[in-house]
């Protein structure tokens, strides 16, 4: 009989003590977790336009939205990728052409107009304009990756119609004119 006693009191009576104490030291976070700028950055480092999605689906409604950069981003890189590929090709051509002329071999039709110098002339200014599309291609990524980690930082941030910034001109002296700024809270 006691142990059925010594049963009923831990297992009906102790867990309530148990869970009682948990609640109490249980503390709630009210604050709202902020969004991170590390996490779009990842994301736009993995894959080109993915930060300013995470971000577009951080913001309240009623805010304007960031996924309308990502068409323009990929529309950068391929711009950039088309020239470095069109430009990569035609200086390949252009140095096949040259070891040819130089050996003796049969040229390209396509290049008969110009001599020798001119082809190496050619040859350096393709493979100048290859070395700015590679860094137009990094230019852009860097570009997104700064976008996506600026707009990440202003995903909370209150633009209100509480808050209001007016220009006006004023003229204190009639041999002067200056602008006044008004800025409001309210």
């Amino acid at each position: 009989m006691q142990r059925i006693l010594v049963f009923l009191v831990t297992s009906l009576v102790l867990p309530k003590i148990t869970v009682g104490q948990a609640t109490d030291s249980l503390v709630v976070d009210t604050l709202k977790k902020e969004h991170s700028f590390k996490k779009a950055m990842l994301y736009s480092a993995v894959l080109p336009g993915l930060g300013q999605v995470y971000n577009h689906k951080a913001m309240p409604k009623g805010q304007k939205k960031a996924f309308w950069k990502v068409p323009l981003i990929y529309a950068g890189l391929g711009a950039t990728g088309y020239f470095f590929v069109s430009n990569q090709s035609t200086q390949k051509a252009l140095k096949t052409e040259y070891t040819n002329r130089m050996e003796g071999n049969i040229t390209d039709p396509k290049w008969a107009d110009y001599d020798d110098e001119a082809v190496l002339s050619l040859y350096q200014q393709y493979l100048n304009q290859r070395d700015l599309s590679i860094i137009g291609i990094g230019l852009v990524y860097l570009f997104q990756l700064a976008d996506a980690a600026v707009e990440a930082h202003f995903v909370g941030f209150d633009v209100s119609d509480n808050i209001s910034l007016r220009f006006k001109l004023a003229a204190p002296a009639r041999s002067s004119i200056g602008l006044g700024v008004s800025l409001n809270f309210r």
